[in-house]
């Protein structure tokens, strides 16, 4: 009996947090966009894009081009193809937030999020991100569904 109530309380626990995660990454519909300074940038509009890069992700688990080179300061439109059959995802961080992120998602491979710095992509689809890098580093980017992360699907951006 008193396993049963903890493994409640921890079933409890790990919901609450999970619908946190959830409320605090979902865009609310007709909200207007509200960029947070990251370590890895900042989100930006459409009117102040440098350039566009095309990124394919496919259901080898694996994005084209998978290295980056960014100038401080630019501000890019990554247009995000889904070449796959599966749904695939961008997400744009630090190796630690990645991981982290990357964990949750194993934990919750529904869980909803939506920030500047992701695409969620469907197959078949494509996708946009439209980041300013207002900070000098190495800095990776990811599909963070359940087993993607894992199986490799990451790349790197240089912003020099």
């Amino acid at each position: 009996m008193k396993t049963k109530i903890i493994l409640a309380a921890i079933g409890l626990t790990l919901a609450q947090f999970s619908f946190a995660h959830s409320e605090q990454h979902a865009k609310k519909p007709n909200q207007p966009a509200n960029f947070i300074q990251e370590e890895w940038g900042i989100g930006a509009n459409k009117k102040e894009v440098s350039r566009t890069i095309v990124i394919k992700m496919t259901d080898k688990m694996r994005f084209s081009p998978e290295k980056l080179d960014v100038r401080l300061g630019e501000t890019i439109r990554f247009e995000v193809k889904n070449d796959g059959k599966v749904m695939h995802e961008m997400v744009i961080g630090t190796k630690p937030i990645l991981d982290k992120h990357a964990e949750l998602m194993l934990k919750n491979p529904n869980m909803e999020h939506d920030e500047p710095y992701m695409a969620h992509v469907s197959p078949g689809k494509t996708g946009e991100i439209i980041w300013k890098f207002n900070r000098k580093g190495n800095f990776d980017f990811a599909c963070l569904m359940a087993g993607h992360y894992q199986a490799g699907m990451i790349g790197k951006i240089e912003v020099k």
